[in-house]
């Protein structure tokens, strides 16, 4: 194995994969931290956590493990997934983790981006863009788990971060890859170790992967993994056209994203299919219990790929955990759904779209998937993934990515048919 990723999310463990796939390493993601040694062939390794809203100390634990395992397996160096809205609270793990991996790795540099121009997100003077809007002017100040109140990178790593935090600006980004290096040795000469840099497109990401190929820690989206591969020696992948294989059979799509176009997603999905709206309330309440939406799952008609979604509107989601708690929501919320795709699983569902972060990691969990296979891209950031050893497809889809079209997409790319 090359390279070494700890992802702290499902669905950007998957996004990660993609860019690497694409860029022609062979890839595995792994689901939680391994049992056994990577196979000889795999390239790049992903351990996907779920660690992105757990207390400092238990995601430095996790990530530590997680570092250990890579690197019994030969990785030269190991990256650190993070979303690109940089989803973390100001109290939030992402630089204690940071910290402690340098730590372990002996690194005396690391490189923060996690800018994303393929979906919209781009890193300028620090800050962090959605759009052309800050990031705490988006739908993500709103995030019931991680609401980013702040755009500059810099400040809102400074909150979390031991060590000082540095910048590599727009200027010497432009200048390429040797301008970047120097740009960082200067950072560290001065005592800011962990740097934050700038990037608003993929070259920008590529000159950055490259300046950064002798660093044994990168910290970011999968944008900063888009020069990676060739650090390696290792060029675009060239699949012929029968390496992906999917399935044809019955299908679901299972929605707990809050986010502005997951509700977008789900109101198109819903007028043209069966779609059961699951209410947090009714979950916490012991109303409501996955048994209950199996059965109405198994009363639609065949062939027809049903709708589960618990997507709220924030004052709706800031009501409930107003009334029970911010984690003992999400917990109940993820439980849910682990239960239910456990259930429909076993009930012969063979394709599964789900939309949110928690939600993916939940899904995977309660299906009991060990590593997932990469497979052709349906969105930007979201491949199609096939569980290891089992007939199961599934897309897994961070809150605010793809299209409002994307499930149909998704369903689409996970029977084997091709989207424009």
């Amino acid at each position: 194995m090359l390279l070494g990723c700890i992802g702290d999310d499902f669905t950007g463990s998957s996004d990660l994969g993609n860019t690497l796939a694409i860029g022609g390493m062979r890839v595995v993601q792994y689901c939680g931290l391994p049992a056994t040694d990577a196979d000889p062939a795999v390239e790049a390794g992903i351990v996907a956590l779920k660690s992105r809203t757990v207390a400092p100390a238990e995601a430095v634990g996790q990530s530590l493990a997680a570092a250990d395992w890579l690197l019994a397996q030969g990785c030269r160096q190991i990256f650190f997934k993070i979303c690109s809205t940089f989803d973390s609270r100001r109290d939030g793990n992402i630089g204690p983790v940071i910290d402690a991996l340098m730590a372990r790795l002996g690194a005396s540099l690391s490189v923060v981006c996690p800018a994303f121009p393929d979906n919209g997100r781009s890193v300028y003077q620090g800050h962090l863009f959605v759009g052309d809007r800050l990031l705490s002017e988006s739908s993500m100040r709103h995030h019931p788990l991680t609401p980013m109140s702040d755009s500059d990178i810099r400040r809102w790593l400074g909150h979390q971060s031991r060590q000082a935090v540095g910048h590599v600006a727009m200027p010497d980004v432009r200048g390429g890859a040797d301008a970047i290096r120097a740009a960082l040795k200067r950072e560290a000469t001065a005592g800011r170790p962990v740097v934050v840099v700038d990037a608003i497109a993929n070259a920008d990401l590529v000159e950055i992967g490259s300046a950064a190929s002798d660093l044994l820690l990168l910290t970011g989206g999968s944008g900063l993994a888009l020069g990676l591969p060739g650090n390696f020696g290792i060029g675009p992948a060239t699949q012929s056209s029968n390496w992906w294989t999917g399935s044809s059979g019955p299908a679901v799509v299972l929605s707990g994203s809050c986010s502005a176009m997951t509700r977008l997603q789900v109101s198109v999905f819903a007028n043209s299919h069966p779609a059961f709206e699951v209410v947090p309330a009714d979950i916490l309440s012991g109303k409501l219990v996955p048994d209950t939406v199996v059965n109405w799952f198994a009363g639609q008609t065949p062939g027809v790929a049903p709708l589960i979604y618990s997507s709220a509107e924030p004052r709706v989601v800031e009501a409930v955990q107003a009334e029970y708690g911010i984690e003992r929501t999400a917990l109940a919320i993820e439980a849910f759904f682990a239960a239910l795709a456990s259930q429909l699983a076993a009930s012969g569902i063979e394709r599964i779209v789900v939309a949110g972060g928690e939600t993916s990691g939940a899904v995977v969990e309660g299906l009991g998937i060990a590593s997932l296979e990469i497979g052709p891209q349906i969105a930007p950031g979201v491949p199609a993934v096939r569980a290891s050893g089992r007939p199961l497809w599934l897309a897994l889809k961070s809150g605010n990515f793809g299209d409002e079209s994307f499930f149909e997409k998704a369903l689409t790319t996970l029977a084997g048919g091709c989207i424009d």
